[in-house]
């Protein structure tokens, strides 16, 4: 268990390092958007290529992170009964659900999409719309955001596995869903009370 754990971290490092630099997408997807912005009112010019720029850079962002996501367990879930259960059947369902839902959804995707991004790579596929992109990269965002998933499913089942097995601490211990809520207002009242606390030490009235 002990390689398959350093298997675990070692892709959880990477996949840190990949999610907080695919993060900085979000921003140059911003800065395209308003400098396309700006050139079409002010100079009445504008490109299909800008507005393609822009999709690939969110659903580079979208993709190419949602394997940290799942690191950092902040994929949304419909939770109705999960947290009711103890914390022993909520890792047997994580379990189960890794292994018969994540892991083989991720593999047909992978399955599915990567022969359609060969057909676009050798062909030099171009979008339809006049001055459009290629469309290779967006279909190569798509394949390497599903591997980078499944790799991070199978850290995760390791990680899980030896939670269960009492060898490493539970990274998220148990919280009802009404134990959560109350963190989340917690967590936002306290932000809110220091962003009041910093507005009222900025009054020039309150110096005086």
């Amino acid at each position: 268990m002990g390689g398959l754990l350093a298997l675990s971290r070692g892709i959880d490092r990477a996949t840190t390092a990949i999610g907080r630099s695919v993060a900085w997408l979000i921003l140059l997807a911003i800065l395209v958007s308003a400098i396309n912005a700006i050139v079409r009112k002010v100079f009445s010019v504008s490109s299909n290529a800008w507005l393609e720029l822009q999709w690939y850079l969110f659903g580079g962002a979208f993709m190419l992170a949602s394997a940290y996501t799942l690191l950092e367990n902040e994929h949304i879930r419909i939770d109705v009964i999960y947290g009711r259960w103890s914390r022993r059947v909520q890792h047997w369902i994580d379990l189960i659900g890794t292994i018969l839902f994540l892991l083989p959804f991720t593999a047909i995707m992978i399955w599915l999409l990567y022969p359609s991004f060969l057909i676009s790579w050798r062909t030099n596929e171009i979008s339809m719309n006049a001055g459009g992109l290629l469309i290779w990269p967006a279909k190569a965002i798509l394949v390497a955001g599903f591997v980078l998933l499944f790799i991070q499913g199978i850290s995760e089942l390791i990680k899980k596995i030896a939670v269960m097995r009492g060898i490493i601490p539970d990274p998220s211990p148990h919280a009802s869903s009404h134990d959560s809520v109350l963190k989340e207002a917690a967590i936002m009242t306290v932000g809110l009370e220091k962003d009041q606390a910093d507005a009222a030490s900025a009054d020039p009235r309150n110096r005086q």
